[in-house]
C-alpha cells in the first residue's frame, strides 16, 4: 500500500460515531407483482447487571447487502373475528392458542380483556383479564406460558409482569422490570426474553423467566417506541419506531443486537418509515405489518431477509391498520387485532398470511 492510501485508511478509522465513514447500506427492495386484496440457538447467557454498559454502545461493522431471493408476493384469508376489538395490544402463542392482550377496547379505553384464539379450531374465548388494564404492553412467550410486559397504566407507564399460565387459568405477577415503559417490544430467545424499548428510552433488558430476574444489557442506538422486535439465529432485530410518541417522527431504523457479545450492528433500513407496527418470524424471514403516521395507516407488508441483508415488498394487508400484533404459527402469520385509522381505534380482525 502506499503511504498516502495507508494514511487514508487509518484515518477512516480513527473518526468517532456519526460521521460518514459509519453509513447504513441502501436496501435492495423486490418488489413482488401480487394481489393487493385477500385469498381464499443455543440459549445465550446475558451479562449480569454489574457489566451494564451506559449511554450509547458503539456500533459494530455495518453490514453489507448482498442480492435477494425471488420471494412469492403471498395470499391472505380471514379467518374467526376476535370477540373484542382491540388495538395497541400484546399478542402471543402458546400451546396453540393465540393471546391477544389488553390494549384499548371499542370505546378508546384501556382493558384488561385477553381473548385466546385456538387456531385448531378457529374460534375464540375469553379467558381470565388481566390483574390491571394495560395499553401498548408488549407480550411473549416462553415454555408455555405468556409473558406481558410494563405498557400504560392508570398512573403512567408500568414496569409490572404478569405471567399467564394456560394449565391454569391464573395470572402471576413476577419481577418488575428495570424500566418502566410503554410502546416496548419483546421477543424469546433460549432461557432469555428480551425486551427493548419504549417512549423516551432505548434500553435492553433481559428477563430470565426461571431465575425470576433481569439484567440490563448494551442498550439500542437508537431511542424508539412503537417498534417491532423479532429473533433469528440467536440475534435480536429492532425495527422501526417513532420518537418519543410522535407518529408525525417515523423511523426506518433496522438494528440488531448479538447477545453473544453485548452489541449493536446497523443494517438496511425499512423501506417504509413506520410505528406502531408488528412483526412475525418465518424461516430466516421478518415480515413487518402495519403502522400508522397522522395522516393514514400501513397496509404495507415488507420481510428483511436476515441472510442477505435486503427487503423485498410482499401482498399488502387486506385492511391497513396500526396498534396491531402478528404470530407465527404452522407455517402461517396470524396478523391480529389493530386500528383502522390514525389514533384511537380498535378492530376484531384476523387476516392471515401465507408466503
Amino acid at each position: 500500500m502506499r503511504p498516502l492510501t495507508l494514511i487514508a485508511v487509518l484515518i477512516l478509522f480513527t473518526l468517532p460515531l456519526g460521521c460518514s465513514a459509519v453509513t447504513t447500506p441502501a436496501a435492495t427492495v423486490t418488489v413482488a407483482a401480487g394481489p393487493s386484496a385477500m385469498a381464499s440457538a443455543a440459549p445465550t447467557q446475558a451479562p449480569d447487571a454489574s457489566a451494564v454498559q451506559t449511554g450509547v454502545p458503539s456500533l459494530a461493522p455495518t453490514l453489507t447487502p448482498s442480492a435477494p431471493r425471488t420471494a412469492s408476493p403471498g395470499t391472505w384469508q380471514m379467518k374467526a373475528s376476535l370477540t373484542t376489538a382491540h388495538a395497541e395490544v400484546g399478542v402471543a402463542e402458546a400451546n396453540g392458542i393465540i393471546y391477544v392482550v389488553g390494549g384499548f377496547g371499542p370505546t378508546g379505553t384501556r382493558v384488561a380483556t385477553v381473548d385466546a384464539y385456538d387456531v385448531s379450531r378457529d374460534s375464540w374465548r375469553t379467558v381470565k383479564p388481566l390483574p390491571i388494564a394495560l395499553d401498548h404492553p408488549a407480550a411473549a412467550a416462553h415454555n408455555g406460558k405468556v409473558f406481558v410486559f410494563g405498557g400504560a397504566a392508570e398512573r403512567g407507564d408500568s414496569s409490572r409482569v404478569f405471567m399467564y399460565d394456560p394449565a391454569t387459568g391464573d395470572w402471576t405477577e413476577r419481577a418488575a422490570m428495570p424500566t418502566a415503559r410503554a410502546a416496548l417490544a419483546a421477543a424469546a430467545l433460549g432461557n432469555k426474553v428480551y425486551v427493548v424499548g419504549g417512549a423516551g428510552v432505548n434500553v435492553n433488558e433481559a428477563y430470565d423467566p426461571a431465575a425470576n430476574s433481569w439484567a440490563r444489557l448494551a442498550p439500542m442506538p437508537t431511542v424508539r417506541d412503537h417498534l417491532a422486535a423479532a429473533m433469528v439465529n440467536g440475534k435480536l432485530y429492532a425495527i422501526g419506531g417513532r420518537v418519543n410518541g410522535n407518529s408525525a417522527n417515523n423511523l426506518d431504523v433496522n438494528e440488531v443486537y448479538d447477545p453473544g457479545t453485548n452489541t449493536w450492528s446497523r443494517l438496511a433500513p425499512l423501506p417504509t418509515a413506520r410505528s406502531g407496527i408488528a412483526a412475525a418470524v418465518l424461516g430466516e424471514r421478518i415480515y413487518v405489518f402495519g403502522g400508522e403516521n397522522p395522516e393514514k395507516v400501513f397496509n404495507e407488508n415488507e420481510a428483511y431477509e436476515t441472510a442477505s441483508n435486503t427487503w423485498i415488498r410482499l401482498a399488502p394487508l387486506p385492511t391497513a391498520r396500526h396498534g396491531l400484533g402478528a404470530v407465527t404459527f404452522g407455517g402461517v402469520i396470524y396478523v391480529l387485532a389493530g386500528g383502522t385509522r390514525p389514533g384511537l381505534s380498535a378492530s376484531t380482525l384476523n387476516e392471515v398470511y401465507a408466503p
